[in-house]
Formats: structure tokens, C-alpha cells, sequence
């Protein structure tokens, strides 16, 4: 979608770019610097849930306010790309001057402006809050900041978001689409994170941070939202470095979460009492929401089914400590970390 003042009548082009504006981004009011006609254009398109847009236009000042916020239904971040121009950035009680091919972050749910002196252009990448994974401290550190791109993960991060912008979106089937939107998230996900925590986590000796995961993991078992994701954010580092930091390890972070939720319940299972709880019980304190998924993930792992594994271990009691089947399995994988 191109939206331009190119067509509209002098009288009715600043009026005709703030909606044009305010439709396509987020509820903004813009006041041209000049006393001229105004002219810009604003060029869309959407790659899954990541809205790409590019913005060329004379100088003007735009300011979102706490009023215009109040009419906004969706939380989202936004990455901006300043291409040509220059510009005064403001959120958060910080002021940051914006060069050619410097990037800035900002919130939408909070207040900000951007004061552009002269005829400018600028890619801007908005995503919904919730897609990125950080947390708010960590954005909020980040924005009212230019980004420079000169070196490290900006030099990286620059010419690909420069091609992305440029390129047509409808020029990807829609799976890939997704991908390469989920991509762009991290990737900006993976800058917030470098630039909130300098030296931060993703500095720390890879063992140290093996064994903060993991004990992240047997702390959080139960949780059945824990996931790569999850665990990621808690140690604010991104996905794909999580990835990483277990390929020396002989598992992945699903398996090994899924082995210690296992590990777990067998040993629930095998404990005697008045009043045993049900295997759905078991499966569901930790961390299992279907107890058909578990029942075949735990005779996958152990060759009998929990029941089996229940009835067995009290008849090896009944029988003076016989080795029940499978219990050779149980621990067999990674041993438990964190009691």
C-alpha cells in the first residue's frame, strides 16, 4: 500500500498526512517545519505479523501523546531505520540525535516525538509487544538511544533490514513468510538484549550458563508453558544462542526438559502411600497438560506405561527390592540438577 500527497490539493495535504500517517503506524500528530507545500509518501507492506513500512517527507515534528495512545488497541515495538536525514529522538525522559544509518527502538505505548529538520527517510519496523519476547525494563533501557551501525551486531543488522524493506513482501509464500518475520523478531529480540545488558549474559562462560539453565529448568518443571522461549527470556538471551550453548551437551533444551519432567514422575510414581496420587495427577504437577502425550512419552522412554511403572516398583517392594523393568532407564538420561 503507497499512500502520497501527491495528488491531494496544497490546502488539504498536511491534513490528508496525518491520517495517512496515523492509519498506517500508530495515532500520531504531525506539524510540517515548513511553510510550503507539504509533500511526502508512505509505502507499506506486511511480511506474517511484522508491518514494514518506509516513510519519505519534508521536515516536520511528530509526537505521540498520552491522548492518542489512549486510542490504540494493540501494544506494539518499533524498530526505525533512519535511511537519509536526520532527526531528534525523545521517550522515556532521554534525547538521542539520529544520523543516516543509525537504528532506534521505542514503545508505542508510551509517549514519544521525532524531530526531523529536513526532508528525510526512514524504514520503520512495527511487531506486537507480545511477539518479542523482552521484557519491559529491557526495552526501557533501550529506548530514547540511537543505535549506531558502524560495528558489531548494527553492521550486521543494517543491510538486512535495508534489504527487507526494499524487497516485496508478496514475493514469499506465506510459511515463509512467517519464518522470515519470526526471524526479524529474534534478530531484534537478540539487539535489545545486547544493548540493555552490555556484557551481559551472552558474555558469561558458556558452562556457568549451562547450569543456570538447568537449574532453571528443574526449578520451573511444572510450568507447562516452559519452552525454549521461556527459558530464553528468563535468561535474557535469545533462542537461537540457547540453541547453541547445548549442541556440546548430547541433548536439545525440549529434551531435556521433557527428560526431567519424565525422571520426575517416575519417581512420584514409584513412591508408596495411603492415598497414591493419579497418573493424570502426576503427569499434570509436572508439567504435562495431556495425559495421553505422557503416557506414550514415558513408555518411549522407559518400556513400560506409568501404571506398569507404578505396579512394578510396589511389587519389587512386596518382594524384597527386586529390580522392577525399565528401572535401569529411570536417570539414565541427564542426572537431576537442583534436587
Amino acid at each position: 500500500m503507497v499512500l502520497t500527497t501527491a495528488s491531494v490539493p496544497d490546502q488539504d495535504k498536511v491534513a490528508y498526512w496525518n491520517d495517512a500517517v496515523s492509519r498506517t503506524l500508530v495515532p500520531m500528530e504531525v506539524a510540517p517545519r515548513g511553510d510550503g507545500p507539504f509533500d511526502g509518501r508512505i509505502a507499506t507492506d506486511r511480511l506474517g505479523y511484522l508491518q514494514v513500512s518506509t516513510v519519505e517527507a519534508d521536515a516536520e515534528r511528530v509526537s505521540r501523546t498520552p491522548e492518542l495512545i489512549a486510542r490504540s488497541s494493540e501494544a506494539l515495538v518499533a524498530v526505525g531505520v533512519q535511511v537519509s536525514g536526520t532527526a531528534t529522538f525523545v521517550q522515556d525522559g532521554r534525547r538521542a540525535e539520529v544520523g543516516a544509518g543509525d537504528l532506534v527502538v521505542y514503545d508505542t505505548t508510551r509517549p514519544y516525538s521525532f524531530d526531523y529538520p529536513r526532508r528525510f527517510a526512514t524504514h520503520v519496523f512495527q511487531l506486537p509487544r507480545r511477539a518479542l519476547g523482552v521484557s519491559d525494563g529491557d526495552i526501557r533501557r533501550v529506548t530514547g538511544n540511537a543505535i549506531g551501525t558502524g560495528d558489531g551486531f548494527g553492521a550486521m543488522l543494517l543491510p538486512f533490514l535495508a534489504t527487507l524493506a526494499s524487497s516485496p513482501a508478496d514475493g514469499y509464500p506465506p510459511a515463509v513468510a512467517d519464518r522470515l518475520a519470526g526471524n526479524v523478531v529474534e534478530l531484534f529480540a537478540t539487539l535489545i538484549a545486547e544493548r540493555a545488558h552490555p556484557g551481559g549474559a551472552e558474555a558469561e562462560a558458556p558452562s556457568h550458563l549451562v547450569l543456570r539453565v538447568r537449574d532453571h529448568i528443574n526449578r520451573n518443571l511444572g510450568d507447562p508453558d516452559l519452552s525454549p522461549e521461556s527459558i530464553a527470556r528468563a535468561q535474557r538471551i535469545s533462542v537461537r544462542y540457547l540453541h547453541r550453548l547445548f549442541e556440546g551437551e548430547g541433548t536439545t533444551v525440549g529434551q531435556l526438559v521433557r527428560q526431567r519432567r519424565l525422571e520426575e514422575c517416575g519417581r512420584e510414581l514409584a513412591r508408596r502411600g495411603r492415598t497414591a496420587p493419579t497418573v493424570s495427577a502426576v503427569a499434570q504437577r509436572w508439567g504435562f497438560v495431556s495425559p495421553a502425550h505422557f503416557s506414550r512419552s514415558f513408555r518411549a522412554a522407559y518400556g513400560v506405561s506409568p501404571r506398569e511403572w507404578r505396579a512394578l516398583r510396589t511389587a519389587r517392594e512386596d518382594l524384597g527390592g527386586a529390580p522392577a523393568p525399565g528401572a535401569d532407564r529411570l536417570g539414565a538420561g541427564l542426572p537431576p540438577f537442583g534436587g
